[in-house]
């Protein structure tokens, strides 16, 4: 067994002093976790292992490395998927430590072009969001919000469609909500952006019985990011997934004969738990259970702000899922995440469809 040293403040980054059970952890660990982590399987850099993205992060914090962007940068190779987590005898939460060290690193103006690009375009981002959640609001008030998330709104516009459909058959009326629930920001490692944004969004809520989220990345966000931040939602949380499945009875059958293969994503099984209620629905609407591709909740390359920071690995880990939804036997690709359907998408280049639950869920409902 290895013996740690002596512990030293950790003078450089002491914002990750909360953070140092977690970071010494993984730093005096075996690597048994590596085989688990999307990012280094997609690029095989022991950099970029769960051990050594922590470890860099450990050894800045302490000052035994200078503080610049090329220690940095490993922190942002994380999509949050939680599998190193699972594989960990220690269940140590390397992606809240990882999410912490982008915090510290930002404060010493140290996060990678990109992630600060975005914190720059905040703004646009959320008045293009704005925008395009505009035309699914209706006249009325209602005491049930509905936050479709920026990702669906902007780059699914017709899963948007969908979820909004589905959402007020099963409910009734909602207030569609027109904002971004700041999770960018929050992986950006921009933490007083966030945190201010969380507290936006907590009022504009406020008055809420029930606020039914589309996305279960957003819903991730408010039970961790927002907690974290201090920040407490007024309206109880559901995801869409949860409505659905309460009123199984309320789903017709599909008539389709296309082979349905089911897509995991990590937010919504492994994070929230939900990999049942999604199977329930989804067995409803097609007649049988679907099939799954070889990975039960295989990363997709979307989550992290991955994407943005590294996207020819965000790119490499969507065409791997890809690649086993083949060799698994094909079929329509049914996902229930705005990340993992954008990803997919772009790495199936259209030669089989790749769609969301939510448009599965309206379609049953408007039969």
């Amino acid at each position: 067994m290895t013996t740690r040293p002596d512990r030293r403040p950790m003078v450089s980054l002491p914002m990750l002093e909360a953070r140092r059970t977690e970071l010494e952890t993984c730093a005096y660990c075996p690597k048994l976790c590596r085989s688990a982590c999307p990012v280094s399987n997609a690029e095989p850099r022991e950099t970029l292992t769960p051990w050594g993205k922590m470890t860099t992060a450990y050894l800045a914090a302490q000052g035994d490395v200078p503080l610049e962007a090329s220690f940095a940068r490993p922190a942002w190779a994380c999509t949050g998927c939680g599998a190193c987590t699972n594989a960990c005898d220690h269940r140590n939460d390397v992606a809240s430590s990882l999410t912490s060290a982008r915090e510290a690193f930002s404060s010493r103006d140290l996060a990678p072009e990109a992630a600060q690009r975005m914190v720059h375009d905040w703004e646009a981002h959320a008045t293009a969001t704005r925008s395009a959640v505009a035309k699914h609001i209706s006249a009325g008030r209602s005491a049930i919000a509905l936050l479709v998330g920026c990702t669906y709104s902007l780059r699914a516009s017709d899963v948007a469609r969908d979820a909004v459909a589905a959402v007020r058959q099963l409910v009734g009326q909602v207030e569609v909500i027109d904002m971004c629930c700041g999770k960018p920001l929050k992986m950006a490692g921009a933490r007083a952006r966030f945190d201010s944004h969380a507290a936006q969004f907590a009022a504009r809520t406020r008055g809420f019985d029930r606020l039914v989220v589309a996305d279960p990345g957003c819903a991730v966000t408010f039970a961790t990011d927002y907690r974290e931040a201090g920040v407490r939602l007024a309206p109880r949380v559901s995801l869409l997934v949860d409505e659905a499945a309460a009123q199984l009875g309320a789903l017709v059958a599909s008539d389709a004969r296309t082979d349905v293969r089911y897509h995991e994503p990590c937010s919504l099984g492994r994070i929230l738990g939900r990999g049942a209620e999604a199977r329930a629905v989804l067995t409803t609407i097609t007649g049988r259970p679907p099939a799954e591709v070889t990975v039960r909740g295989g990363c997709s390359g979307g989550g992290g702000l991955l994407p943005v920071t590294m996207p020819a690995v965000s790119q490499a880990i969507a065409v791997a899922r890809v690649a086993e939804h083949d060799a698994a036997g094909g079929g329509e690709l049914v996902t229930a995440c705005a990340s993992s359907l954008v990803s997919l998408r772009r790495a199936a280049r259209g030669q089989f469809v790749v769609s969301d639950l939510a448009t599965w869920i309206a379609r049953a409902l408007r039969r």
